[in-house]
């Protein structure tokens, strides 16, 4: 089990070894960042972008959360951490491309699926059963045509990538990167089983690269 005295041991040899292996790279990336790809990504401990695309420090702006999940554009006050990410990313960094990463056997889509977490509290799961709520019509959808099992759990998983994208574009300066080319969507599911990568593609479909 990992605590925090391991993580400072991981550290010493990080710096011993990966941190002087890319010098140059680090003092690049102390004076600015300048990411082409904003990935937004679950929370799950096991499903780390950086490892998962073996990308390279400054590489990818990453920002994650329960289920992978972005709210539609909402300008009602309250506190926006996942909009904020997507705007800096977006508008100061200037990213060309954004790709919401789902993941196989998440438990905040089982949450959603199996609505387990319902009527709970705040401190008892209930900031988690408002924040997948935005699952809620697409959880109506694939229970109807896969149920609440094995199949249904696959299925949202990919729904959920597609309602998160969906409301990416409810955005305007993402609606504006769309229309002028700069900016391009995409969407995946990475399987935790097999380690494999499933695409979004232009009819809906996922397929595995």
């Amino acid at each position: 089990m990992t605590d925090f005295s391991n993580l400072i041991e991981g550290y010493h040899r990080f710096r011993e070894g990966e941190w002087l292996e890319e010098r140059e790279r680090w003092s690049e990336l102390a004076t600015g960042q300048s990411p082409k790809v904003m990935i937004i990504a679950c929370s799950d401990s096991r499903v780390e972008p950086a490892t998962i695309f073996g990308s390279r420090p400054g590489e990818v702006f990453v920002v994650r959360n329960v289920a992978n999940l972005v709210p539609p554009f909402d300008t009602s006050g309250g506190l926006h951490g996942v909009s904020a990410a997507v705007e800096f990313a977006v508008t100061k960094l200037k990213v060309e491309e954004v790709v919401v990463m789902g993941h196989g056997a998440c438990g905040g889509v089982n949450a959603a699926l199996t609505r387990s977490l319902k009527d709970s509290k705040p401190g008892e799961g209930g900031f988690v059963a408002e924040w997948i709520g935005l699952l809620d019509e697409a959880r109506e959808k694939v229970v109807h045509e896969h149920g609440e099992g094995p199949d249904g759990q696959f299925a949202l998983e990919q729904e959920g990538v597609k309602v998160s994208i969906e409301n990416l574009k409810t955005f305007p300066f993402i609606q504006q990167g769309l229309a002028d080319g700069t900016l391009k969507l995409r969407g995946a599911v990475f399987a935790i089983a097999d380690g494999k990568l499933r695409v979004l593609q232009d009819d809906g479909s996922f397929q595995a690269v």
